[in-house]
Order: structure tokens, then C-alpha cells, then sequence
């Protein structure tokens, strides 16, 4: 059965605004979403077409940097901004390649929690925590992580399209990274502004002022430098959902994200 995880103080669900998981939930064609939430995406996918492309584009980089880690035997998952539950988990995907896989989600988002624990059970082998990524303390001190990690074996820190809502993600990530293991990894997927720049600039307007949460789309030097000290897995960094070999997009196609696996 899946871990109760740690209670946080109860808190009032915000429905009355969109929140990042439900509106990712939205484009991706889920139903654990809210008229708030349907009406920004909307308003998103006015000014960004492909952005429902880019969000099922960032969970099949999921699935092909999964299966990449497990292949070199990485058998725990710290799935960090983890969002609501969809198609094809992490849990899912990792135990398609290797078996006895250990998988803690965390999400601050009192929904996801509550629908990681009534969807996700496997035995003992996963957590659902509620906790903030920008206390990465709380998030390794936690009975979860100290019951399912073992921080003598290699861990693979998934980082999917969430890095993107936080400031100094950088710092972030150096410091939930840190205690990692030899042969851990690092999966990051995340906003760019580098193809579509005033697209994306409105997109993080309406972002801003509909959730009044903020959009920090980062350049490649930017996310490539999330991966610290691990080294980037070959082709490195990649735009996902990326238009044909050349760099010719056509307008509303060109990609808005960007995604890597480094390995330590």
C-alpha cells in the first residue's frame, strides 16, 4: 500500500485559480481539472498552439529518459514537482525496464497528493509526500525519502516541467542533488523561450496574471547548466517536439521546451 506520506497542515484548495498541475493536466487531455484551469490553458493555446504538442512531447521524453537510466540500473525515482497522475507513471515506466523500482513523489499541490494516494499503489515501493521542492531539507529528511531511498545506491532526480515556476532552479537542483550517489542521474524537462520569444513572453504574462504564479522560460545555457555536475547524456541537451533537421519551424510548431539527462 502506498505510504500516507508525511501530513502537511491542511490547506485550502486555491480552485478559484489555475494551478500548474491541473492546467498540465488539461493540455494533456486529463479530467482532474477546473473551469479556471480549462480557461487559461485556452488562453494558452491562443498564443501557443503547440502547447498541448509540447506537454505530451515532454511526457514522451519522460518515458525514453526512464527507460535510459533503468537501463543502466538505476532502481529509485525522486519525482520532484511530480503533477497529477496520468497515462503511463513514472512507477509505470520504470518498472517496464528494471524490477523492484522505488519511486517517491512530491508535489506541494494538495490535489496531487490526494490523487497520487488513492491511484498509486504498489506494494510499499512508492510515497506520495507533500512537500515544497524549494525546501529540498524537508524533502530528504523525510520519513518517505529515508524509507524508499537508499542514498548509498544511485538515484535518478526527475525534474519534469517544473524547474520552469522557480527562481534560482540552479540552486535548487545542486541542492536535492547533492547526497546523490555515483551513477545517479538527472532528467530535466523545461520552457524555453529561444524559438518562440514573444509567444512565450505573453504566454508568462497570462501565466502571471490568471495563477499569479511566474514563468521563468530559460535559455539552453541556462537549462543545460540545471545539470551541475552531471554529465550530459548524448544528444545532451534537445528541443522537444522539434521541427525537422535544419531548424525550419513553422509558425505555432516551433518548440517550446527543452529536455536532458546528465548522469553522474
Amino acid at each position: 500500500m502506498t505510504t500516507v506520506g508525511t501530513r502537511a497542515p491542511e490547506t485550502r484548495l486555491a480552485l478559484h485559480r489555475p494551478g500548474p498541475a491541473r492546467v498540465q493536466d488539461y493540455l494533456l487531455g486529463g479530467k482532474d481539472n477546473y473551469a479556471p484551469d480549462r480557461e487559461l490553458a485556452l488562453r494558452l493555446l491562443e498564443v501557443l498552439p503547440q502547447a498541448a504538442e509540447a506537454a505530451r512531447a515532454a511526457r514522451e521524453f519522460l518515458a525514453r529518459a526512464v527507460r535510459l537510466v533503468a537501463g543502466r540500473g538505476v532502481r529509485q525515482f525522486l519525482d520532484l514537482g511530480c503533477g497529477l497522475p496520468t497515462a503511463g507513471n513514472l512507477h509505470e515506466l520504470a518498472a517496464r525496464h528494471i524490477p523492484g523500482t522505488r519511486i517517491v513523489y512530491v508535489d506541494n499541490d494538495p490535489l496531487v497528493i490526494a490523487h497520487a494516494r488513492a491511484l498509486m499503489m504498489d506494494g510499499g515501493n512508492i510515497a506520495a509526500l507533500r512537500a515544497d521542492i524549494r525546501d529540498p531539507g524537508a524533502i530528504l529528511d523525510s520519513p518517505e525519502v529515508r524509507r524508499l531511498i537508499d542514498p548509498a545506491e544511485p538515484v535518478a532526480l526527475v525534474f519534469s516541467s517544473v524547474l520552469h515556476f522557480l527562481p534560482g532552479a540552479a540552486d535548487l537542483a545542486a541542492a536535492l542533488a547533492g547526497p546523490a550517489a555515483p551513477g545517479s542521474a538527472l532528467i530535466v524537462s523545461h520552457v524555453t523561450a529561444d524559438f518562440a520569444p514573444l509567444a512565450i513572453t505573453e504566454a508568462a504574462r497570462l501565466y502571471l496574471e490568471a495563477s499569479d504564479i511566474p514563468l521563468f522560460p530559460r535559455g539552453a545555457v541556462e537549462v543545460a547548466r540545471l545539470l551541475g555536475p552531471f554529465r550530459p547524456v548524448s544528444p545532451g541537451l534537445v528541443p522537444l517536439a522539434a521541427g525537422p533537421l535544419g531548424g525550419t519551424f513553422r509558425p505555432g510548431h516551433e518548440p517550446i521546451m527543452y529536455g536532458a539527462v546528465g548522469l553522474r
